[in-house]
């Protein structure tokens, strides 16, 4: 487990932060509650002790029968509101050098920056990895890399939350066809690169039930910072 790090208090509400932050030109907000569009993410806030008001006005954000991905909020919804999943992981930051050299290109690397002409693919991609949530406007959150074999894309990683200071990784996939051959590390080591570059620092979210990923971003140089549970619910 890591130490306490300055300015990690904003991890403890990563998508709320992110909402009033740096991702507000996406924020969806009725009182204190607040959502991303629902293309882009499913992700919602509320006050870590929030009251049948505030949950009224986040169900009225969302819509009935709506999916509510509360990430790691402590809160807990109504009795109406209908629990539609619970996953154990980990929050991870990363402890290496701020300064970290670059990543040298390699003319045949084939990563390549992915944008909205590679919403197709990327999606095919996240249906055959399942990574975790990832929609067709997804990519507006911050930058994905990819790398690609023979015109194929066969790998990605990008950013998702903004907590002031910090950037979450997220959405690393690699292709059954395509593994082993360090893909995911390269990206990730691409993207860390990015996000140090910024002053900012990288974090992100891995289950704990998923060991490869945990020992990879270990060798990365990120570190855990708690264990998270994170929750879905649907509103009533």
């Amino acid at each position: 487990m890591v130490a306490g790090h300055e300015g990690a208090a904003a991890l403890d509400d990563p998508v709320g932060e992110s909402l009033r932050g740096h991702h507000s030109h996406l924020a969806r907000r009725l009182g204190s509650a607040a959502t991303y569009p629902t293309p882009v993410a499913t992700f919602s806030a509320v006050s870590a002790a929030a009251d049948a008001a505030e949950w009224d006005d986040l169900a009225r954000l969302l819509g009935r029968g709506e999916l509510a991905d509360m990430f790691s909020c402590p809160a807990v919804p109504p009795p109406d509101w209908e629990p539609v999943f619970t996953l154990e992981g980990r929050q991870m930051i990363w402890t290496g050098d701020d300064r970290p050299d670059p990543p040298r290109a390699e003319p045949d690397s084939g990563v390549v920056e992915l944008g909205s002409a590679d919403v197709s693919e990327m999606l095919g991609l996240v249906e055959r990895t399942r990574p975790g949530p990832f929609r067709p406007r997804t990519h507006e959150l911050g930058t994905y890399l990819g790398i690609r074999e023979r015109g194929t894309l066969v790998a990605m990683a990008g950013e998702r939350l903004r907590p002031p200071g910090w950037t979450e990784i997220s959405a690393v996939c690699t292709a059954p066809e395509a593994r082993g051959r360090g893909h995911a590390a390269r990206l990730v080591r691409a993207l860390v690169a990015r996000v140090v570059s910024r002053r900012e620092r990288p974090f992100l979210h891995v289950a704990e039930s998923n060991a490869g990923a945990i020992a990879l971003y270990e060798r990365l140089g990120f570190r855990t910072r708690g264990q998270v549970t994170f929750r879905g619910f649907r509103t009533p």
